[in-house]
């Protein structure tokens, strides 16, 4: 496994979080399972949306395999539902990906195009780091297990993301970048705690 401070995260998130997000494991197990089938549909609607950008030529080959391995994981998450007796649910939302989703500058062609990148980039980013803390403090050792793998798969995701965005345009990303570190940051903290991939860290109990 890579080093988590190989991440260019600004907020780090403390053991203290695995805590919380493990208070309800099958909530836990609900929230990574939407995750993975949102980010699967994530990348097949670029493929979508923009068949052919000019760069790069590896486009379409690279984003079939991303939704691949997110499938793949999907497929993996939701079977360790259904052997606990859960289902996935119908519905799921996502504030701290809402909230990244916001600074895309849409309608810009490749400047969305950048944006969109660069956020899918954060999301990986992030929850790899969830995924290394989770392979490290979950009890149960098939889940910590699978937490460990996933790790390193996430971490490739958010750097083809950020290479795809440099030979896009290459001249804006490490501004662009550096912005978007910053504000997922702060979308990140404005989050509630709890049973969630992306959730904030409970505020600490003052000693009594």
């Amino acid at each position: 496994m890579a080093r988590p401070d190989t991440l260019p995260l600004l907020y780090k998130t403390p053991d203290r979080w695995a805590e919380t997000a493990l208070s309800d494991v099958m909530e836990l197990l609900n929230d990574h399972a939407h995750l993975e089938r949102k980010a699967a549909l994530n990348a097949l609607e670029l493929i979508n949306r923009w068949p052919d950008p000019d760069p790069p030529s590896r486009w379409v080959p690279t984003m079939a395999a991303v939704a691949k391995d997110e499938a793949d994981h999907l497929q993996i998450v939701t079977g360790i539902m259904a052997q606990r007796g859960g289902a996935l649910s119908k519905e799921h939302k996502n504030d701290y990906a809402a909230g990244l989703r916001r600074l895309v500058r849409r309608g810009e062609g490749n400047r969305e195009l950048l944006d969109r990148l660069l956020v899918s980039a954060l999301i990986e980013a992030r929850s790899c780091e969830r995924f290394e803390i989770l392979g490290r403090l979950c009890p149960e050792t098939k889940l910590a297990k699978l937490y460990a793998e996933l790790w390193e798969s996430e971490h490739t995701h958010y750097r083809v993301f950020l290479a795809l965005g440099r030979d896009l345009i290459p001249q804006e990303v490490d501004s662009r970048w550096e912005e978007m570190l910053q504000r997922e940051s702060e979308v990140l903290q404005n989050q509630e705690p709890g049973p969630r991939m992306h959730s904030h860290v409970p505020k600490k109990t003052p000693p009594a």
